[in-house]
């Protein structure tokens, strides 16, 4: 479906269901060069069994109209606006990477309007190389296959998720860059990755949210490593620590794993 959020078309898949408002909500945020499918396992589970679901597409990319927000704060912003023009008063909160820093940022501005916060493959601080800063927009091509070695591990998926043959590293290139190319006029692979890297206030924000977190990390994660998670979780009011057999791509490389905690959180 297509919401209007500041003057500007938002998508959000539903997993194919109408919105309740007698069923909570939980809203998926993408991180750097994803959309709304990373979460497609998840977000249609929790919409056929009793949850509004709202996975978006943040601004400017995907299937969604206006600019990509240049910081955390602002993306924060955009999703507590999104919430406004959903007629969501109160919904769970779950983020990937850049998705999770969103996620968190928006739940310490508005602690009354987010029930459940789940951040998977979080760190904080989140800083970019250099370098890969500098790929992303001379030699974006190069930037996406390095991002990707670091994203995966070496595990493979259950076949019973993505089926035989299916190619990971292969995926995830065509669809970063096909969000690559959703915007002509701005690089969204450099305005999220900077993004990431300018964010300065994990440890306020984090202190500032009142409902519960789940820190869902990949075991051999080496973007986003599991240490540097937990250090964040010290600071939560009432945290809980997951881990799970995957890299980056949590969800899809355990995909049953992450649905598994994530029902057992909100649930």
């Amino acid at each position: 479906m297509l919401i209007q959020v500041n003057g500007h078309p938002v998508y959000a898949y539903t997993g194919g269901k109408p919105i309740d408002p007698a069923k909570p909500t939980v809203v998926f945020i993408h991180g750097v060069l994803n959309d709304h499918s990373v979460w497609i396992l998840q977000s249609r589970w929790f919409a056929h069994h009793g949850w509004n679901v709202l996975a978006i597409d943040l601004p400017g990319q995907g299937k969604s109209g206006g600019q990509p927000p240049e910081t955390v704060e602002a993306a924060a912003d955009f999703v507590l606006a999104l919430l406004g023009a959903a007629g969501m008063a109160q919904a769970a909160l779950v983020g990937h990477s850049f998705g999770s820093l969103i996620a968190l940022e928006a739940a310490s501005r508005a602690p009354a309007h987010v029930s459940h916060l789940a951040l998977v493959g979080t760190a904080f601080p989140m800083p970019v190389s250099p370098a890969l800063l500098d790929a992303s927009v001379k030699a974006p091509e190069k930037a996406i296959a390095m991002v990707n070695t670091f994203s995966h591990s070496t595990l493979c998926p259950p076949p019973s998720s993505l089926g035989p043959g299916t190619w990971l590293y292969g995926g995830s290139r065509a669809l970063m860059r096909r969000m690559l190319a959703s915007n002509a006029e701005t690089n969204v692979f450099y305005t999220g990755f900077k993004a990431c890297d300018s964010y300065a206030n994990g440890t306020q924000a984090m202190a500032a949210v009142h409902c519960p977190t789940l820190f869902l990390v990949g075991r051999h994660d080496q973007m986003t490593p599991p240490k540097a998670a937990k250090a964040l979780a010290q600071h939560a009011r009432l945290a809980k620590v997951v881990e799970v057999d995957a890299g980056h791509a949590l969800m899809t490389e355990a995909p049953d794993e992450v649905l598994f905690a994530l029902r057992d959180f909100l649930e």
